[in-house]
């Protein structure tokens, strides 16, 4: 049982002026493993107070100064790769093939934008203007539980390269990971209160920050819910806001795709982080004269999906992360059901064998359409929907009839097709033949799946203003 009692403001570890305390969990087994003490409203103001202190002289600092910070956040993080893992499986319950990437991918966002930093000019001309890119002030970053080291260790690289100060409020379900990465972090030895991170929940500490008025950026991962109320806060001071929300991502296969290779893809690319994920591709679109095969196939793929503890090396799915996800999750699965969309797999309940642990059977339904609330709505949890489309144009169509456009999938053999579809798509991202991640290209989505872009240079310059000094 761990009791977690501080959080980080100013360069040190303090205990939080805020009473409450929260249980931490293991999803795997549904027991308590620990408590964790949350910040409130002044824990929050201290922590912008810190951070404004530190901003005039850390906005001065030079690309050679930010670059060596980056390296050593790099190496602090880097070093105890094996701990954040253990926490990730522990507490958020992620399988071995997912923390295999995400965990080593987080800490490599410091060198990622530090590489970005290397190459960026912070002025330049524009006639007889000398346009200088400066940071825009103290940011927020206000993260959630699906792969909270991530988060953290991006946005903290990104407001690093710029120049701009951090308070970072992560999800409380996460505190154990927060504790262990912010313990690399401060090892790394930058000025205090360039970086403070506090505990708390949304509506109390992440509210104050959306809303104070020394906070001049916030950038939120999340749902689009709560996205909207952040925006709604950030009004009243005009902060720049970045969000990256829901998604209900279309997963095309195409008449030419070679199933052998599709249907494994098509299913990593719908199951990802457990189903857990706004970058999931739930929505499968089908051919209708290859729609028998493609069932035929899923189902059979679908087998060697193993649901499981982290600590089992071939499960591909963990857990929900909460009871109450659970239960969410499984409400869908009810609706799916109930609105006459058809079973191929899965199910209520949780998979055989598994008695305890907050596990969902992978479930995919096919026989509905593109209005049902399990085609439209985002689930967060490993649910497919399998909808058929008669050609091209009304896959183009049913692709782009969301209210979401985060991230989608096309599936097939020939590369020009696919590139000229991609450019139809209403999609931030497109990926094309299960390509894999790359952390240069800008991230964010169409419509309600947010503003503004994260990565490379585009999610540096989210952080900064053009001021324009004419002679």
């Amino acid at each position: 049982m761990r009791n977690l009692d501080n959080i980080y403001i100013d360069g040190e570890f303090v205990t939080p002026k805020g009473t409450e305390t929260g249980d931490l969990h293991n999803p795997s087994t549904e027991e308590k493993i620990g408590t964790v003490r949350l910040a409130g409203v002044e824990d929050a103001r201290d922590a912008v107070a810190a951070a404004k202190r530190a901003f005039p002289a850390f906005s001065r600092t030079s690309k050679a100064e930010r670059i060596d910070m980056l390296n050593r956040l790099n190496a602090a993080a880097a070093g105890r790769v094996t701990d954040l893992t253990q926490a990730m499986a522990l507490e958020y319950g992620a399988p071995q093939n997912f923390t295999r990437f995400a965990i080593p991918h987080a800490a490599s966002s410091f060198l990622t934008m530090a590489s970005v930093l290397e190459d960026y000019e912070f002025e330049r001309y524009r006639g007889r203007a000398r346009v200088v890119m400066q940071p825009s002030g103290v940011a927020a970053a206000i993260t959630p539980w699906n792969s909270n080291i991530g988060f953290i260790t991006s946005k903290l690289a990104t407001a690093i390269a710029a120049g701009s100060t951090i308070v970072i409020k992560p999800s409380e379900m996460s505190a154990t990971q927060t504790q262990i990465l912010t313990e690399c972090l401060h090892e790394a030895g930058l000025p205090k209160g360039v970086f403070n991170i506090v505990n708390g929940y949304g509506n109390v500490v992440g509210a104050e920050l959306s809303r104070h008025p020394d906070i001049a950026k916030v950038t939120f991962t999340g749902s689009t819910a709560v996205g909207r109320e952040i925006l709604r806060n950030a009004a009243d001071t005009f902060k720049r806001v970045t969000l990256e929300l829901g998604g209900k991502g279309p997963n095309i296969i195409l008449d030419d795709a070679d199933l052998d290779l599709v249907i494994p893809a098509a299913l990593r690319m719908g199951f990802i982080n457990s189903g857990q994920a706004c970058i999931a591709g739930t929505r499968v679109l089908v051919p209708n004269h290859r729609l028998d095969e493609v069932l035929a196939r899923l189902k059979q793929e679908i087998e060697t999906f193993k649901v499981g503890a982290p600590n089992d090396p071939d499960a591909m799915i963990g857990p929900m992360v909460s009871r109450k996800h659970y239960d969410r999750v499984q409400s869908y699965i009810e609706l799916g059901t109930k609105e006459g969309a058809r079973l191929l797999t899965g199910g209520p309940g949780r998979p055989t064998g598994l008695d305890r642990g907050w596990f969902t059977k992978p479930t995919i339904f096919f026989g509905g359409d593109n209005q049902m609330r399990i085609a439209r709505e985002e689930i967060f949890g490993p649910v497919l929907s399998v909808i058929a489309y008669r050609d091209e144009e009304e896959a183009v169509s049913i692709a782009n009839d969301t209210p979401y456009g985060l991230q989608a999938y096309l599936h097939g053999t020939d590369a020009a097709r696919m590139q000229a579809l991609a450019d139809r798509l209403d999609s931030g991202r497109v990926v094309i033949n299960g390509a894999p991640h790359e952390p240069l290209a800008p991230f964010g989505g169409f419509k309600q799946s947010g503003i503004g872009r994260e990565y490379g240079v585009c999610g540096l310059e989210a952080f900064l203003e053009p001021k324009a000094v004419i002679t």
